[in-house]
């Protein structure tokens, strides 16, 4: 079997120490594999060695500027490290490398959505949620996104669109229900309120939510 299949069904089977020794015969073998190169920084990243997985990331990169999935990968990396600025740049080379995936788009969204570039976020999660539209979290993003552009009614859209996958998702729910809150809606909003309570009964905010409701507030 081809060392780096190996190294992948090891890792599927969470053999970590067996997948890492596939990949690097592998990369002994061809010092120029740069499917290796990415396969052993993803067998890092799974076993929190995020600094030395860049670096085989950099590596693959070094040997094939077009190596989308490398930038991909280590853009994860940099995201999870709060390095947004930095994660950007590589969802936007993995992107312009041809890397279209749902994914992709979501964590390039993701990033500007934690610069605060939220008008630019909504392009690419809007384009997340076309290629998955069975993705929860990534129409809950979406809608958390044209809300705090006050594109309320297309928010609305999207968290409904989340609730209807995934029913128990409270920040939906409760989202859901700020927005009708803000349409003045006030029978929704108390039972998008009251949905979060049943799903998480110590929800602060749903929970001051529905008092100010019920005053009339």
């Amino acid at each position: 079997m081809d060392k780096n299949q190996a190294g992948i069904t090891y890792m599927q089977e969470g053999k970590w120490e067996l997948a890492a020794k596939s990949f690097m015969e592998a990369i002994e073998e061809n010092p120029e594999d740069t499917v290796a190169y990415i396969n052993f920084g993803n067998v890092l990243a799974a076993v929190g060695d995020s600094e030395k997985a860049i670096k085989y990331y950099d590596k693959a990169i070094g040997l094939d500027a077009k190596a989308a999935v490398a930038y991909y990968s280590k853009g994860n990396l940099l995201y999870e490290s709060g390095r947004f600025s930095e994660a950007k740049i590589m969802f936007e080379s993995a992107l312009a490398q041809g890397l279209h995936s749902a994914d992709n788009y979501f964590m390039l969204g993701m990033s500007l959505v934690q610069l605060e570039q939220f008008r630019l976020a909504v392009a690419f999660l809007q384009r997340s949620t076309e290629l998955n539209p069975d993705d929860p979290e990534a129409l809950f993003q979406y809608g958390l996104c044209l809300a705090r552009e006050n594109f309320i009614d297309e928010a609305i859209q999207q968290f409904n669109a989340c609730i209807k996958l995934q029913p128990n998702h409270a920040d939906a729910l409760y989202n859901l229900g700020v927005a009708y809150g803000f349409k003045e809606d006030t029978a929704k909003a108390l039972e998008m309120f009251e949905r979060v309570l049943e799903v998480q009964p110590g929800h602060e905010m749903a929970g001051h939510g529905k008092q100010l409701l019920e005053k009339g507030e």
